[in-house]
Parts: structure tokens; sequence; C-alpha cells
């Protein structure tokens, strides 16, 4: 795989990885917008909009005709959350040219129509057409009230709304109910035209292509793009220690049958120039991975929880565990899992822990490469949080890193806050 990066108009940068591993190719086309409780919600709704038709192809059934006809591709709108940034778009896979029998120019027929339902989408008037707007909005309300559904995920929101409470973080990527719910068409014209014009334009394509063939098929397309000289100020800020001297402690109550315990750490100073290989291989020691501490023995060994694992988000220096457990192993289960990472930080990591730790993060990082659209999100992290490496170059960095690198990166750990989703007693239901 041959990957390039280029800024091909203003503010459009295009990333090009040159491949014929895949029969299907794919391209992105992604606006980065800053995070805020003000704007999630325009944001993730406008790339449902565009997606319901443009000047051309009015309506769902005459795009996805043309897709069809484009040897049956797919399109779907995109929302992301990266940290503080809030990234949305649109992304299409497609049978590569170089396994059509004809000749054919599919990347070209993709990106013009990736262009056009970016920049002509339908309107009525100048505006987004009405019923299209409310129709999406039920749409994105349906989502955002079904988060509820899944109180493992959404416990950890949660935690992230009330831990970050004083941070962007703290906004989820649709952004909220109340602020959906007034959102018009007249609105919506407006906050899309503004970061049309402002938002800095990341775009992807993995396929076969030649990186001049796409960057002549991308030019093409986003000709018509509007470009303010003054782009949107992004960014993540990055707390480094825990807001207070002792975590903080949240809870809701629910009529669950099982509590969901959700942890929030500040990874610290490793933050400063970040390591994502040993910082991932830190998180696959103590809850990320099959063979850590959290599964191994919070769950496995003491059975204290049903569940018990851990995740990070670099973008922000984030590590938090999610755990499911009974109501009555609350606190044998929160000092277990302090317990564990007190383990890690005291250097008390076998060999197998570390050799099965950094195999399965060398693993995961090559899976990636297996995948179009991995690739995409992997390539989208790395445009903006770094490093510039490939999958298998990380991953071959994965496999040497020693326990001292670990371990130094578990003592600058810091828990901030404590969420915990209990069970409505039999008085309060």
């Amino acid at each position: 795989m041959n990957s390039s990066t280029e800024l091909i108009m203003q503010g459009v940068v295009l990333t090009c990885l040159q491949t014929e591993k895949f029969k299907t190719g794919c391209l992105s086309i992604n606006l980065l917008t800053p995070l805020s409780r003000e704007t999630a919600s325009k944001n993730a709704l406008i790339p449902m909009v565009l997606c319901r038709g443009t000047a051309t192809l009015p309506d769902m059934a005459a795009i996805s005709s043309r897709l069809d006809s484009l040897y049956g591709a797919r399109l779907k709108p995109v929302v992301r959350k990266k940290g503080e940034i809030q990234v949305i778009g649109l992304y299409a896979d497609f049978a590569d040219d170089a396994f059509i029998p004809e000749k054919s120019s599919i990347l070209e027929h993709i990106s013009e129509l990736m262009g056009e339902m970016l920049l002509m989408p339908k309107t009525r008037g100048g505006l987004f057409i009405k019923e299209y707007v409310e129709s999406e909005r039920e749409k994105l309300l349906e989502l955002i009230r079904g988060r509820i559904n899944d109180k493992r995920a959404y416990s950890m929101q949660r935690l992230f709304e009330l831990m970050c409470a004083m941070e962007d973080y703290s906004t989820d990527k649709l952004g909220s109910e109340s602020e959906t719910e007034s959102i018009t068409a007249n609105e919506l014209t407006r906050h899309y035209r503004e970061i049309l014009s402002v938002s800095p334009i990341e775009v992807f394509y993995c396929g076969s292509a030649e990186p001049k063939r796409v960057k002549a098929a991308v030019k093409a397309a986003l000709a018509s793009l509007p470009r303010c000289e003054e782009e949107a100020d992004l960014g993540t800020d990055i707390r480094m220690n825990s807001l207070e001297e002792t975590p903080r402690y949240f809870e809701d109550e629910m009529q669950v049958t099982q509590g969901k315990l959700a942890i929030g750490f500040r990874l610290g100073e490793c933050m400063d120039e970040p390591n994502s290989a040993a910082i991932r291989v830190f998180n696959a020691v103590f809850g990320g991975s099959v063979t850590s501490k959290l599964f191994m023995n919070v769950r496995e060994k003491l059975t204290l929880c049903y569940f018990a694992s851990s995740l990070i988000d670099l973008h922000k220096g984030i590590l938090a565990v999610s755990s499911g457990i009974e109501f009555d192993k609350y606190d044998a289960a929160l000092s277990e899992i302090f317990s564990q990472l007190e383990a890690v930080k005291k250097g008390e990591i076998s060999d197998y822990e570390l050799s099965a730790a950094k195999s399965f993060v060398a693993s995961d990082y090559r899976t990636i490469e297996d995948s179009p659209g991995a690739l995409e999100d992997f390539y989208l992290n790395q445009v903006l949080i770094g490093p510039e490496c490939s999958p298998s170059e990380l991953a071959a960095l994965a496999e040497v890193i020693t326990v001292e690198e670990v371990v130094k990166i578990a003592k600058g750990v810091e828990c901030d806050a404590i969420y915990f989703l209990r069970g409505t007693t039999e008085e309060d239901s």
C-alpha cells in the first residue's frame, strides 16, 4: 500500500491509499467542525438531509437508481466524534475500476455524485426541503432517544457527560434531544452554508487508482466549493490531571436488573508526547483485551462482574472502565478495579500478560489493513493526532514495547470520576 497526502484546494486535504488488495474502493468527504452543545445536533442532521436529494436527483429513489447504475455502489452519511472535533460528511464504497471487465470510470462518477450531494442539495426557495428536514430530524431524535436502550453504552455516555461537564467533550456526536427538536429548515440551511465555507475538509480514497487521477476527480467534484479565508478553530483541550484531589461520584437510578459501573481516568503526562502503540499496550494489559487484568481477575477469577473492560481515547487523553455488576458488589468491584491498576503501576505484569497484550495490539493494528473502511478511519485519526505511521508500522512498534514503558504510562493515570447506574429500590418503584 502506498499512501500520500496533499493539499489539493484551499482547506481541502486529500489522502490516497493506492492498493489493489480490495475489490471495492472507498471515498469519503469529511468536514471537520468544533464539537459544541449548540451546534452538534445541526451538524449531525446535515449529512442526513444531504442524502435525501440533489438538484438533479431530487429524492432517495433517484439517488438509489444512480448508485445501482454504478455497479451497486453504496453511499451513507457519517457523523463521528474525534476528541472535541465533530466530523460529518459522506462515505461511499464501490466496485474498484480495476475489477470491472470493461474500461470504467466509477471513481469519477462517484466523486461527481458526492460533490453534487455536498454542494447542490435539493432546495426550495434556497432552503432545504422542509419535509426532508423534518423527516430526518425525527430519525435523529429516534437515535438520540434510543441510546438509553443500550445500558452499557449509556453509562459510558453519562460518565463522559458528567466527568467532562465543563468541556466540549461532554457533548455526544448526535447532539441532544432538546437542541434537535428546535431545528428548522431555515436554521439548518444557514448553518450548512456557514460550515461549508469555513470547515477544513479531509478527503480519503482507498483503491487502485493513481493519486493524480483521484486528485483530478475530487477537484472537479468540489470545484464550486465556497471557501472563506478564515477556517474554523479546531482542537481538543487535553486535561492532564483529575479535576479534584478525590474522584467525583455520580449516580443515576433506573429500573435495571444489573448495575453499570463506569470509571473515568485522565491518562496524564504520557499525553505530552503520546506513544500510541505503548498506550494501547498498557490498555491491553489493564483491561482492553481478554488476557487483561480486569478480564482475568475481576471477571474470571473473582467473579465480581458480568463484564469488565477498558478503552482509551487518544484524542482526549482519557481511559475509561466499563463494568456490569450486581448492586451489592459495587464496593468490592470498584476496589478490585483500582487494585488491578495499582498492580500495573507497580510493574506486577507477568511475561505472559505483556506478550499477550503486545500480540493483541499488533494484531488489532494489522487487522485494520483488511478493510477499506477501517483504513479510512485510521488515516483520519492520523491526520488529527498522528503519528504518521501505517498500521503495520504501529504493529511493529507495539511488538517491542517494554514493561518499563507500560509502567511509566500507568503511573501517570489518575481517576477523575466514577459513575454508577443502579436499580431503583422497591419503595422508589
